[in-house]
């Protein structure tokens, strides 16, 4: 296909699938200036869905530098009302929110004091997570919008072209229909949901070189995959490409030690690889890194809960993702080619009566509260999962990356 064809699918599914706009529905996009070209796209898209108003947040991470190494330290936390009364308003309308990642510059913010890095409004993404992404009433979708310099860190060379095409592999544009191709893959992952659940696990064990982490469960919980639903009927999907099986742990339940097996950039920019981890009691005890433990640290600092895990997932090794062959630096994509856990916020729909909790009594059930949410992949093929029945039994997942778990 050619590029116009491509960026045509891409919005398409992205408006289609991803935040599944509806006739009438206020949508919000969220980007870079560099993502400029999808966003203009994704907007048309929107409009020929129907969308009553498409309304584009534009942010550039040079004035956000500047910001960083100049302004006042206690201006880095703060925000202004209007921010949090745009949030509040699109959920009242019902709308549908769509944000852009993929980094044109990783090495932006080197060099910037960790502290000043980790400096973000606490209370406004609070209020943006407990709104739109878990207030039930937003159909929201995050997706990747290649730019040069994000194909500079993946190719060594601005190689854009080349990057698309490695996008488009990763989210089946190249299929005859890539709405039907998606659809279909979450009816397989709904079904590896639904397999997990039934098993009933007390924990998921991960065991492989320098690693033997075990994450304990919530009685209760549930597996989640591929799409949600909003309280008006919207079937969406919050991640594309997404190829996960998911649930919320425990918060004082992950014992043991893990090895990162992928290089990830913190929401700061801040890139980090070689991480290992230590758990007691479900908080991380313990940080190494062969580069950016200093911001992984600052992170971790940023509040009380920082420390604890909101998600384990389970990905095998046959996604489209994997099928790419090349490590996108970029947590959307690479925390599909293998498993991960998250440390930070928990997601209050794992558990049945999550949504109508307040956050104390989400606390009291075992769901973590904090102001981030990121994303470590954990997975390869050397790493063996098991799942930990209560009795104490282990019943294998993966192998070699394979889903393995037979109908329970």
């Amino acid at each position: 296909m050619d590029s116009s064809e491509r960026l045509r699918r891409y919005a398409d599914l992205v408006v289609g699938v991803g935040a599944n706009v509806q006739p009438d529905q206020s949508v919000m996009i969220q980007a870079l200036v560099e993502h400029a070209e999808l966003v203009r796209a994704i907007a048309e898209a929107a409009y020929v869905a129907g969308a009553r108003r498409v309304v584009v947040d534009y942010t550039d991470d040079h004035v956000q530098r500047s910001r960083l190494l100049h302004a006042p330290a206690d201006s880095l936390a703060s925000f202004d009302p209007w921010e949090k009364d745009r949030y509040a308003q699109l959920r009242a309308d019902g709308g549908a929110f769509i944000r852009l990642s993929g980094d044109p510059d990783v090495h932006l913010f080197d060099g910037i004091d960790p502290a000043r890095l980790a400096a973000i409004p606490v209370e406004l993404m609070r209020f943006f997570t407990d709104e739109v992404l878990f207030g039930g009433d937003v159909a929201w979708t995050i997706v990747a919008a290649p730019n040069r310099g994000w194909a500079q860190q993946v190719f060594g060379e601005p190689d854009l072209e080349r990057l698309w095409d490695a996008v488009a592999l990763a989210m089946r544009l190249d299929a005859a229909d890539p709405v039907a191709a998606w659809r279909e893959r979450a009816a397989e992952l709904r079904d590896r949901q639904a397999r997990l659940d039934r098993l009933g696990a007390d924990a998921i064990r991960f065991r492989g070189p320098d690693t033997d982490l075990t994450v304990g469960l919530i009685p209760g919980s549930r597996w989640h995959s591929a799409t949600m639903q909003t309280a008006r009927g919207t079937t969406y999907m919050p991640n594309l490409p997404t190829e996960e099986v998911f649930t919320s742990p425990h918060r004082d339940r992950a014992e043991g030690h893990v090895r990162i097996t992928k290089p990830f950039v913190l929401p700061s920019g801040a890139s980090v690889s070689g991480l290992q981890l230590r758990f007691e009691g479900g908080r991380i005890v313990g940080v190494t890194a062969d580069d950016g433990a200093a911001a992984v640290e600052a992170v971790l600092e940023r509040d009380e809960n920082a420390r604890r895990l909101g998600e384990v997932s389970i990905v095998t090794g046959d996604s489209a993702v994997a099928r790419a062959g090349l490590l996108f630096h970029n947590t959307l994509f690479d925390e599909n080619v293998g498993c991960h856990i998250a440390f930070g916020i928990s997601f209050p729909f794992t558990l049945p009566d999550g949504m109508r909790m307040t956050e104390d009594e989400r606390v009291q059930a075992g769901l973590n509260h904090a102001s981030v949410h990121v994303d470590v992949v954990i997975g390869s093929p050397e790493v063996n999962v098991d799942a930990q029945l209560p009795d104490g039994r282990l019943v294998p997942v993966l192998r070699d990356d394979r889903w393995v778990l037979e109908e329970p």
